[in-house]
């Protein structure tokens, strides 16, 4: 089991954002978190790296209980959450902040993103502000692989880019699982995007597991994409 929460409570503040989620990725799977806007699936994700703390329940990451762990410390274990504002250093170039994030005993090396995003090696000299939201997108994605993940956690990875980019993007996620069979957790509005490369779906509305099947039987199961999705069928 790569991540695991039980039964997981978090609040900012006095809200009462996530009550009682319950959600498992295993080894070498793509796990997606549905869910409308406000629903907690960043929460979730936010939980999950130690960015936000549990109230009650207990969160265990490769085995190991990380509820009350900084997210630093989480992070040295092999979590690396990829986030929907992509974190990207605007004043450094490309390939410094790859290197930021660059661990010696990662499978993914400088040469290795560069040969994954080409135009990363294009661009490799220009600062983050100068790139496109797709272009940051490969460099957030490029620099969470260089720290050598256990557990990709991704945050509405293909949200506002055009077709081609979503498409080379998809194409990526595919190899990098294809290559390392690390386990991922994505969040994302585009079904499409999702149903092609999920193994299993959790759907979250109003902080509650509401849903959890199998990529099959999610696709066939127009009442649940209408009902919490707002997907007319």
């Amino acid at each position: 089991m790569t991540v695991e929460l039980q039964d997981v409570h978090s609040y900012y503040d006095k809200s009462h954002i996530l009550q009682g989620v319950s959600l498992r990725v295993q080894d070498n799977e793509l796990v997606t978190l549905l869910g409308r806007n406000g629903a907690g699936k960043t929460t979730t994700l936010k939980t999950i790296a130690g960015l936000v703390r549990p109230a009650r329940g207990t969160v265990r990451f490769r085995g190991r209980e990380t509820t009350a762990l900084p997210a630093h410390r989480i992070a040295s274990q092999g979590l690396c959450l990829v986030p929907e504002h992509r974190g990207i250093f605007r004043l450094l170039t490309v390939e410094e902040n790859l290197k930021l994030g660059a661990r010696r005993d990662s499978p993914w090396q400088l040469a290795d993103i560069y040969r994954m995003f080409p135009r990363l090696k294009e661009r490799r000299r220009n600062g983050g502000a100068q790139l496109s939201g797709g272009e940051q997108q490969m460099l957030a994605i490029g620099r969470a692989l260089m720290n050598h993940p256990r557990l990709l956690m991704l945050d509405e990875p293909v949200e506002g880019l055009a077709p081609v980019i979503v498409e080379e993007i998809v194409a990526q996620i595919r190899e990098i699982r294809r290559q390392t069979g690390i386990a991922v957790l994505l969040v994302e509005q585009n079904l499409e995007v999702c149903t092609q490369l999920a193994d299993r779906h959790y759907i979250i509305e109003q902080g509650r597991i509401v849903y959890e099947g199998s990529n099959g039987d999610f696709l066939a199961d127009d009442a649940i994409k209408d009902r919490y999705l707002g997907v007319g069928v």
